[in-house]
């Protein structure tokens, strides 16, 4: 299931990284697309949207629901 966040905070490549493996650690197989000067994270995974949104606040990023 592709889902879509809208993510604020992440100003760098290392941002980029910490939110990807966040997301790769909750789901191996997670795809993970990043457009840093849109704020949008899109994630391929069968995750609930919920426990996506947990797991890119646990890095410390603000995520709009």
């Amino acid at each position: 299931m592709n889902q879509t966040f809208t993510v604020t905070g992440m100003r760098c490549d290392h941002c980029e990284r910490s939110v990807t493996r966040a997301l790769q650690q909750i789901d191996p197989q997670a795809e993970v697309k990043i457009d840093r000067s849109q704020n949008r994270v899109e994630v391929q995974t069968q995750q609930p949207r919920e426990v996506v949104v947990k797991a890119i606040a646990d890095e410390g990023y603000a995520v709009a629901v």
